[in-house]
């Protein structure tokens, strides 16, 4: 192991010691079923907004986004333009509305407000909202298991199960300890450091190519034109039809945030007040617009630096760029810090599961009421089984298979989530039959669209939202509300 290794270790190491730490001291926190599950939703503002950033955005902003930035030039500022269009609608319309309704139905978890809202066909919405997530937020949490294992193998060169291990053994004790409290607490420091790297790289960066003419070039649009018309153009020289899919493709990112992600929408409902969510808007907006600036421009400068074919992996350009750039112990910060975020994704996923599965199919199959320490021990010992059933399925499976699966999640949940979120708050008469009949018709229809390769032509993300939407306009229409009995 080099010396820069070596320091990048030792930051590490001393990195995730702290945020344990801090994850416990926040978990000590937790009293009642609800802290666990939703924070008592109590948080400030600033707090849920930069939780619902590093977890909707670790992993894509530090690694993916800047990756597919150095690989296809301007051409990604469609996917860009997508997501930051769906965030922004999300923060500016549905999430003062969503933490509203969570206070009004006084509900603890995403398919709970949904059962409330449409109590007419409550039990069935929650077993099937409730099922449908857990099954797939199982091989998600996994993928990220199996993603922390690849990651710590590709920095310091340990064996992906092992790596998997270390994964879970880092965040997996807090959040069962202190649930969503722990886990949202640490994602504001990952929010943190996440975005100090995406202000700070470019900055440093583009001073960095000024003063080195060495390199493959010395500014990102020189660097866009020596790599070729395909980089230099917002449509990657494509023309006509596949103009067209292209724009498509990198827009429709834009319906899976429209309150579809259950991981990210319960940060809305925890909000403290109304007070609050206007800060949290505006923290959410503000740290948005930076970072994907900042991402795009981290890709471009390691075209810069490294030229079109200089990186074996094009998703480790971030890193590649920071250790560049920076003296090493900076750069393990900032890399440490992006390394921790990617891998905490897990908890918020985990947790997640968790009070899904164990507030919407367990409890409500309890004969008796339990007592609040009753209720929170369940909460921690599903939190525990589920982890290690996640762990479990990202050793066994295939990693193909897991990612697979993964990519079924923003199309099949965010498209079609989305729909039943957008039209319960905003269209009074869709009703509980309405929400069944959505939610099956947009699963069933993700699977079969991806698994015959027609998402290749047209993105399910996109139309996945919109054959939910039909759905949903069309039973609505035609099949009447069951009323509840008095």
């Amino acid at each position: 192991m080099d010396f820069e290794t070596s320091q990048l270790l030792i930051v590490m190491i001393a990195y995730m010691t702290l945020l344990i730490l801090w994850g416990v001291y926040q978990g000590r926190k937790v009293k009642t079923g609800s802290d666990y599950a939703i924070a008592g939703r109590n948080l400030p503002g600033w707090v849920a907004a930069l939780s619902e950033r590093a977890t909707g955005e670790s992993s894509w902003a530090l690694l993916g986004l800047p990756g597919a930035a150095y690989a296809t030039g301007l051409l990604e500022i469609w996917t860009a333009i997508g997501c930051v269009a769906g965030i922004i609608t999300t923060w500016a319309l549905l999430a003062w509305r969503l933490r509203d309704e969570a206070e009004k139905y006084n509900v603890d978890t995403f398919t709970e407000y949904i059962a409330k809202k449409h109590s007419e066909n409550g039990r069935w919405i929650r077993m099937i909202g409730s099922s449908t997530i857990v099954f797939f937020f199982f091989f998600y949490v996994g993928a990220q298991f199996l993603g922390g294992g690849k990651t710590l193998h590709a920095m310091f060169g340990i064996e992906p199960e092992f790596g998997m291990i270390v994964t879970a053994a880092i965040i997996v004790p807090y959040t069962i300890y202190g649930g969503f409290r722990s886990v949202v607490y640490t994602d504001v420091i990952q929010a943190i450091i996440m975005i100090v790297t995406l202000i700070v790289g470019p900055i440093v960066g583009l001073i960095y190519l000024s003063n080195h003419p060495e390199l493959y070039a010395q500014s990102m649009q020189l660097a866009l034109q020596k790599a070729g018309p395909e980089y230099n153009s917002l449509l990657g020289g494509f023309k006509g039809f596949m103009a067209g899919v292209v724009i498509v493709g990198g827009f429709s990112w834009f319906f899976g945030y429209l309150g579809g992600q259950p991981q990210l929408s319960t940060r809305f409902m925890a909000i403290k007040n109304k007070k609050q969510a206007i800060q949290a808007r505006n923290v959410g907006i503000a740290w948005t617009v930076v970072a994907y600036i900042g991402a795009l421009m981290i890709g471009w400068i390691g075209l810069a630096i490294f030229g079109p074919d200089g990186l074996k992996d094009r998703e480790y350009v971030m890193p590649a760029v920071i250790l560049e750039i920076f003296p090493p112990v900076i750069a393990a910060v900032l890399i440490t810090g992006a390394i921790a975020a990617m891998i905490s994704t897990a908890d918020s996923l985990l947790i997640l599961s968790a009070t899904e599965l164990s507030e919407n199919l367990i409890k409500p199959l309890q004969k008796s009421e339990r007592l609040t320490k009753d209720s929170l021990l369940l909460s921690r010992v599903v939190t525990a089984l589920l982890a290690v059933v996640a762990l479990a399925l990202a050793w066994i499976s295939p990693s193909d298979l897991i990612f697979t699966l993964v990519s079924y999640v923003w199309a099949g949940i965010g498209g079609t989530f989305s729909v039943v979120i957008l039209l319960s708050l905003f269209w009074p008469p869709y009703h509980g039959r309405a929400v069944i009949t959505t939610i099956l018709v947009g699963l069933v229809f993700t699977i079969v669209w991806i698994s015959t390769g027609m998402d290749e032509w047209i993105t399910s993300r996109m139309l996945t939202f919109f054959v939910a939407l039909l759905t949903a306009l069309l039973v609505t229409i035609l099949i009447p509300r069951r009323e509840l009995k008095q």
